[in-house]
């Protein structure tokens, strides 16, 4: 239940990772947090529960990470899969800052699981949860309420009440019943607006009914939407979001890391009329995974199809659904519903531009195609021992990237450029200023995690002066 008879020092809206932070670096400077969760208990913590692991900058080697990352290849790992699209002071920040990031974390009960050397060519930039997402989001949860975080979930923030920077309270709608919710600084870490396909369509028209939600379905912008009418700044794109290529036959909502497909670098991908539109081998996968959502975005139906033969099968993380097999290149077409005899001619065509050199998926190889349109750049090799294999695949979304721009220390940003007085943002609401575009493995939760912890210690900060100059004054009546 919301006690509304008392004043929060810290209102947290959201219940991701990034609220987590936000409201256990508030607490543990000792103010009182309330975090309100629009969704039930079982599915808290938005896109945090499909995730599994995250992105930091390291000096060395240790039992989580099989060799050091250093802050400038961190950045320029950024730089690239951005396009330089990226607030530069703001990214090395998160970057200087995210090598305390693990420590913190693993003091905050989460634990990681040994360096996975190899896997996904992540085991030295990414540690991983042990556990997953949701063991994660569970150790944050039993911590924060340690600290006296009072956590109330189904509860949908529908108004803040908010003038020239200045927050005093939100309109919570909880069991029914609109209730105020008055807290001496606000930190909204609820979210993209990937859930709303109105929202979507502004952006990406009509096209955007194929997409397929491979997270929550309560991050529908409502906070972002009301932040921006009221003053803050709108930064970012509102077409650029994480998406990545998923399996077609996934639910609509929550589908999660099981319904990605690892397996692009393996074959070829193919749209509607069987043909090739991208280089599948331009770069290693963390690095280029997150362009394909946006690639089959753009071809006809939304709707693509990865082909692979029985060398590549067990290479890769398979979908949760079954890939489709066929003893010939033209049975696959006839089950995908492609033209056979233009499916046999793009692969004879691949087959026959492929230079053969030493496979290697870990590392840029050198095995490409020549005389080519698109190339591929990399890891090609004939699709041509049986059975062939297809898995079908549509635009998943993770994350929006459009949201609020903040400063250094999370505080909101005003339209007019000056800082909101204690309004700060954390997680997917402010991406959009570190990815204006693209993504890299692991980097949201850097994101979330990096500048949750500055919004709850700055909030924290924000909301102790608020109480000292309510003392001030009290004092001063008195003395009057």
């Amino acid at each position: 239940m919301i006690d509304t008879s008392k004043e929060y020092d810290v209102l947290v809206i959201g219940g991701g990772n990034a609220a987590l932070c936000a409201a256990i670096g508030a607490a543990r400077d000792g103010v009182s947090v309330l975090v309100v969760e629009a969704a039930p208990k079982f599915y808290r913590g938005g896109n945090t529960r499909h995730t599994r692991n995250m992105r930091c900058a390291h000096d060395a080697a240790t039992e989580t990470l099989s060799g050091p990352y250093f802050e400038e290849e961190f950045f320029e790992d950024l730089l690239r899969v951005t396009g330089g699209n990226t607030d530069e002071h703001l990214s090395r920040m998160m970057i200087r800052e995210s090598k305390d990031m693990l420590n913190w974390i693993v003091e905050q009960g989460v634990r990681f699981q040994p360096s996975l050397g190899g896997t996904l060519s992540l085991g030295r930039t990414n540690s991983f949860f042990l556990g997953g997402g949701r063991a994660m989001l569970n150790a944050l949860y039993r911590t924060a309420e340690e600290l006296g975080v009072e956590v109330v979930y189904d509860a949908e923030v529908v108004g803040l009440d908010a003038a020239q920077g200045h927050f005093t309270s939100a309109t919570v709608r909880h069991n029914g019943a609109d209730q105020q919710v008055r807290a001496k600084a606000l930190i909204a870490a609820c979210g993209g607006f990937e859930s709303n396909f109105e929202w979507l369509k502004e952006g990406w028209g009509e096209i955007a009914d194929n997409f397929l939600i491979r997270g929550t379905r309560y991050n529908r912008g409502t906070v972002t939407r009301m932040l921006i009418d009221q003053g803050m700044m709108q930064i970012g794109d509102p077409t650029q979001c994480h998406a990545v290529a998923i399996d077609a036959r996934a639910p609509k909502y929550d589908g999660g890391i099981i319904t990605r497909l690892d397996c692009v670098v393996f074959g070829i991908v193919v749209n509607q009329q069987a043909q090739r539109f991208y280089d599948e081998g331009e770069d290693v996968w963390p690095k280029r995974y997150a362009i394909w959502g946006r690639l089959v975005a753009n071809q006809p139906g939304q709707i693509a199809y990865i082909i692979f033969d029985a060398d590549s099968l067990e290479m890769f993380m398979p979908s949760l659904y079954p890939a489709i097999r066929a003893g010939s290149v033209e049975e696959l077409a006839e089950k995908l519903g492609l033209d056979p005899p233009a499916l046999a001619q793009t692969i004879s065509s691949f087959n026959a531009a492929v230079r053969p050199g030493q496979f290697d998926h870990t590392i840029l190889d050198d095995c490409r195609t020549e005389a080519l349109d698109p190339p591929k750049s990399h890891w090609a090799r004939r699709i041509e021992r049986t059975p062939f294999y297809a898995y079908p695949v549509r635009p998943g979304i993770t994350f929006t990237y459009l949201g609020v721009k903040v400063d250094e220390k999370a505080r909101m940003v005003m339209a007019d450029g000056n800082p909101a007085s204690n309004m700060f943002a954390a997680g997917e609401i402010m991406a959009g200023n570190v990815l204006g575009q693209g993504y890299a493995a692991g980097i949201g939760m850097t994101i979330g995690s990096v500048f949750g912890r500055i919004a709850g210690r700055q909030a924290a900060a924000a909301a102790q002066t608020d109480i000292t100059s309510a003392n001030r004054k009290t004092v001063a009546l008195e003395e009057a």
